[in-house]
């Protein structure tokens, strides 16, 4: 069966890149199925190092901050960032059978990483069928201007712009209020509703009870001094994995009727092939491109859908050198196919077909 479809699918390369991306999703099919030993063993292996590290933090608080505990909040925050990873896979269904079963081990995570379940789960969903499609931008995503708006703007709105993505405000300033401000609030779904306002609020007062007891356990200061530090940094390991995923120079964005999900979805996302430790931390989130056609896989299964067809391990990759270097890219440009870096765009051509 899968030499059958290693077969097909390598001859399809050779024709559209549309009409092959859309054979993929079927293909991928066979792998959605969860092991849920396996599930149930991921949160183990995950959980537990999280607390160890956090107890172990609050520990050496009082006896050597700065070159212990908040050294380690360095890996707590790798594993507060593989913890989300699996609230991720349970908002697609993807880490039990049962949907209700995905949704509580969703929501009681969500405590730990500040993020309400329900609320990011829809917003999330826009981001998976949205992604790549220039006219539905907004919500779920890294704001990219083309470089056609980005002439049309004027400076005030440029120097917004330049500001919003300075590395900075994207992965320090940014993450730190979207975890911890912006995730208050269901920002973007107020009008859909009780469900956004009741995840939002009943996340927050989990939080609010949660923190409270640690803090007539431990006291306020020890608290803040633990888990700040984590918080923060796994917001930004968080914002600087989702932001390579979508943003490097050959990714793809079109308008309708020239986009397609499949196409967006196998060449809009990366293959961010990244050392075998850093691959484990992050839960696979790397093969971004297979989990756009195919979001039920679970993430511990992925490497399995490599390993049977090994050509899409040539689609979008990047390295952890070439992530790097994509944070100056910026601005889309529709007439070339890529992404650009401020510097040098008022040499570009206009795209007036584009425009």
């Amino acid at each position: 069966m899968y030499m059958s479809s290693m077969s097909d699918t390598s001859e399809a390369f050779a024709g559209n890149r549309g009409a092959i991306a859309k054979r993929w999703p079927k293909l991928l099919a066979a792998y959605r199925e969860p092991r849920e030993w396996r599930s149930t063993f991921e949160i183990i292996v995950t959980a537990l190092p999280f607390i160890a590290f956090w107890v172990t933090m609050w520990l050496l608080v009082e006896y050597g901050y700065w070159w212990g505990a908040l050294l380690l909040a360095v890996p707590a925050a790798g594993f507060l960032v593989r913890l989300f990873m699996i609230q991720h896979d349970c908002s697609h269904d993807a880490f039990y059978r049962r949907r209700d079963v995905n949704d509580w081990v969703g929501r009681v995570i969500g405590v730990l990483t500040f993020t309400p379940y329900d609320y990011w789960r829809r917003t999330h969903q826009i981001h998976h069928a949205t992604s790549g499609n220039l006219q539905l931008r907004g919500i779920g995503d890294v704001t990219t201007m083309t470089l056609e708006e980005y002439r049309a703007s004027s400076r005030l709105q440029r120097l917004g712009y330049r500001i919003y993505r300075h590395p900075i405000v994207m992965f320090g300033i940014g993450p730190a209020y979207l975890f911890l401000l912006q995730f208050r609030l269901p920002i973007g779904l107020m009008r859909e509703g009780w469900r956004p306002w009741l995840s939002a609020m009943l996340t927050n007062l989990a939080i609010a009870l949660a923190a409270l007891v640690l803090i007539m356990t431990i006291g306020i200061g020890p608290f803040l001094l633990v888990q700040l530090p984590i918080v923060m940094i796994g917001a930004s390991m968080g914002v600087w994995l989702f932001y390579v995923q979508h943003q490097f120079e050959t990714t793809t964005w079109s308008r309708p009727p020239d986009w397609s999900h499949a196409e967006a979805a196998l060449h809009g996302s990366s293959y961010y092939d990244l050392p075998p430790v850093l691959r484990w931390m992050t839960a696979n989130i790397g093969v971004h491109h297979v989990h756009h056609l195919c979001s039920r896989i679970p993430y511990y299964r992925l490497p399995e859908v490599l390993k049977r067809h090994p050509e899409l391990r040539s689609i979008g990759r990047i390295t952890l050198v070439d992530s790097l270097r994509s944070v100056k890219l910026v601005l889309w440009d529709e007439a070339n196919g890529k992404l650009i870096p401020f510097k040098g765009w008022r040499d570009v051509q206009p795209a007036v077909a584009a425009a």
